[in-house]
C-alpha cells in the first residue's frame, strides 16, 4: 500500500459520514415522536423532490470539479485552478437559482396534478426552495477542496450542516405544531436552509484560510505561464464530466423504486397476504438495507478520495501510480467489506434481535449481506474510472445492472425464495455493475492482486466460523451479550489472521493513517 493523502482523506470522510448518520438517526427519532406518522408523511412527500433536484444540480459537479482541479494542480497550473473555481461557482449559482425558481413555480402544479397526493405538503415544498440554491453552490466548494485532496473542510461542513439542520428542524417543528401539521412539517423541511447556508459559511471560512497557502504555492511553484482556459470550454468540460455522474445518482432512487413497485406485488402473487408482503418488504427495505448503506460508508469515502488522487496521476500520465492507487483502494475495500459481509451473513438473526428486537428480519439481513462487498466494489471501481475521466462508463454499467435487477426481481421473488430472492436481485445488481467496472479497468490496463483478495476471503471465512462458535458457546447468556461477544471474537481473530496469512505486512501497516503510530 502507498502512504497517500487519499487514505487519510478517506478516513476523514468516513468519520464524518458516520457522524452525519448518527445525527440523522437522532433526528428521525425526534421528528417521528413529534410529528407522528401523518406529519412525517407530509415531510417525506416533499423531501424526495428536493433530493431529485439536488441530484440533477449538485451530485456530479463535485466529482467534475475535483477531476479538473486535480489535473491542473498536477501540472502546477494554479491560474487555471482558480479559473475552474470562478467559473464553477458562477455556473452553480445560476443553476441553483434556476432550479429554486422552478420549484416555486412547479410546487402548485405538483399538488394539482396529483404527483404530491396531499395538498398540505405544498408548504414543505416551498420551504425547501432556498436550500436548493445554497446546497448547489456548496457543491462547487466541496469539489474544489476535494480536487486539492483536502477532505477535512468538506467533512467538517457536512457535520456542521447536518447538526444545524437537525436542530432547526426539531425546533421549528415544535414551535409550529400548534398551528397545524402542515406548518410543522414545513418547519422541519425548512431546516435544510440554515443547514446548507451554515455549511456554505464554513466552507467559505476554510477557503479564506487555505487561499493564502495556495497563493504562496503559486508564487513559488507556478509552471510557465499557460493560457487561461475559456469559460465556455470549462463549462462544457464540467457538464460532460458531471452529467453522467448526476444521471447515475438519479438512477439510485430508480433502483430503489424497483423494489417498491415490484417486490410487494410479487410476494402477494406468491401466496402471501397484503399484510405479510408489507412486513417482508419492511424487513428488507427498512431493516436490512440501512445496515448495508451504513457498512459501505468507508468505501464511499474511499471512492470520493480516490477520484482526485487518480486524476492527478492521470494528468501526468503516470500509469504505475494509477495502478498502485487502484490496487491499494481495492485491497482496502475488500479488507473492510468482505468481513462485514461474512459477519452479517453468519450473525444475521442475532443482529436482527439486537438491533430491531425481532428475529424475523434475519432472512432479509442474511441474504443482503453479499451486497456490502459488491456495492463496495462498485463504489471503488467507479471512483477509479471517474478519476481517469471516464464518468460515462459507471453510468452505463449501472444501467445494465438495473436491467439485470429488474429481471432478477421478476424471476427470484416467488413462492420458493420469497424475500431472499428480492435480496439476491439487489446482489445481482451491484455484482453486475462492479464486474463491468472491473472489466473496463482491465481494458485500461489496471490490474489487481487477486491472491491478496483470496487471502482476505480466507481470513473472513475463518472469522465467520469463530463468530458462529463464539455465539453458540455463549448462547445460554444474554442474547445481546452473546452477539456482541461473538462480534468481538470475530474481529480479533480477523485482525490476527491478516498478518499471519501475509495480507498485511509491517511496512503496509506503517503507511495507514492512525495505525502507523503503533509501528514506528
Amino acid at each position: 500500500m502507498s502512504s497517500d493523502k487519499f487514505l487519510r482523506g478517506a478516513m476523514i470522510l468516513t468519520l464524518a459520514g458516520l457522524m452525519v448518520k448518527v445525527i440523522g438517526s437522532v433526528n428521525r427519532i425526534l421528528l417521528s415522536r413529534l410529528l407522528g406518522g401523518e406529519g412525517i408523511g407530509l415531510y417525506q412527500m416533499a423531501y424526495p423532490v428536493y433530493l431529485l433536484l439536488l441530484a440533477i444540480s449538485a451530485a456530479g459537479i463535485p466529482v467534475a470539479i475535483s477531476i479538473i482541479v486535480a489535473g491542473f494542480l498536477a501540472q502546477k497550473d494554479y491560474a487555471n485552478v482558480r479559473q475552474v473555481f470562478r467559473v464553477s461557482l458562477r455556473l452553480m449559482a445560476c443553476v441553483g437559482a434556476v432550479l429554486a425558481v422552478c420549484l416555486v413555480l412547479a410546487a402548485g402544479w405538483l399538488v394539482d396534478a396529483g404527483v404530491i397526493t396531499d395538498a398540505r405538503a405544498y408548504y414543505s415544498l416551498i420551504a425547501l426552495t432556498p436550500a436548493i440554491f445554497f446546497a448547489t453552490i456548496l457543491a462547487s466548494f466541496r469539489g474544489y477542496f476535494q480536487g486539492h485532496q483536502l477532505m477535512t473542510p468538506p467533512a467538517v461542513s457536512q457535520i456542521v450542516e447536518q447538526f444545524i439542520r437537525v436542530v432547526t428542524m426539531v425546533v421549528l417543528a415544535y414551535v409550529l405544531l400548534p398551528y397545524g401539521l402542515e406548518y410543522a412539517a414545513a418547519g422541519a423541511a425548512f431546516g435544510a436552509v440554515p443547514g446548507s447556508l451554515t455549511g456554505l459559511v464554513v466552507m467559505g471560512c476554510f477557503y479564506r484560510y487555505y487561499r493564502k497557502q495556495w497563493q504562496a504555492a503559486a508564487s513559488t511553484e507556478q509552471a510557465p505561464a499557460a493560457e487561461l482556459v475559456r469559460s465556455s470550454a470549462l463549462i462544457k468540460r464540467l457538464l460532460l464530466l458531471a452529467l453522467p455522474v448526476s444521471c447515475a445518482n438519479i438512477l439510485v432512487p430508480v433502483t430503489s423504486s424497483i423494489d417498491v413497485l415490484l417486490v410487494p406485488g410479487r410476494l402477494i402473487d406468491s401466496g402471501l397476504s397484503v399484510e405479510q408482503a408489507t412486513a417482508q418488504f419492511g424487513y428488507l427495505a427498512g431493516m436490512a438495507q440501512p445496515l448495508l448503506l451504513m457498512a459501505t460508508i468507508p468505501t464511499m469515502s474511499l471512492a470520493t478520495s480516490l477520484v482526485p488522487a487518480v486524476s492527478e496521476a492521470f494528468a501526468l500520465n503516470k500509469w504505475q501510480i494509477i495502478e498502485q492507487k487502484a490496487a491499494t483502494a481495492m485491497k482496502l475495500c475488500c479488507l473492510i467489506t468482505v468481513p462485514a459481509s461474512v459477519g452479517m451473513w453468519v450473525l444475521a438473526e442475532p443482529i436482527s434481535r439486537l438491533l430491531y428486537g425481532t428475529a424475523k428480519a434475519g432472512v432479509a439481513i442474511m441474504h443482503s449481506a453479499p451486497a456490502i462487498c459488491l456495492l463496495g466494489l462498485q463504489q471503488v471501481t467507479t471512483g477509479m474510472l471517474q478519476g481517469m475521466g471516464h464518468t460515462n462508463l459507471p453510468m452505463l454499467n449501472m444501467l445494465i445492472g438495473i436491467a439485470a435487477k429488474l429481471v432478477a426481481v421478476c424471476q427470484l421473488t416467488n413462492a420458493e425464495y420469497g424475500i431472499a430472492g428480492a435480496a439476491w436481485a439487489t446482489n445481482i445488481n451491484f455484482g453486475v455493475t462492479a464486474l463491468l467496472n472491473i472489466i473496463a479497468l482491465y481494458k485500461l490496463s489496471i490490474r489487481f492482486s487477486w491472491l491478496s483478495i483470496a487471502k482476505i476471503i480466507a481470513a473472513a471465512a475463518v472469522m465467520g466460523a469463530v463468530a458462529v462458535e463464539a455465539h453458540t458457546l455463549l448462547g445460554g447468556a444474554s442474547p445481546a451479550l452473546a452477539t456482541i461477544a461473538a462480534m468481538l471474537a470475530a474481529g480479533i481473530s480477523y485482525i490476527i489472521l491478516l498478518p499471519l496469512l501475509g495480507v498485511l505486512n509491517r511496512q503496509e501497516l506503517r503507511q495507514l493513517p492512525v495505525v502507523k503510530r503503533f509501528f514506528k
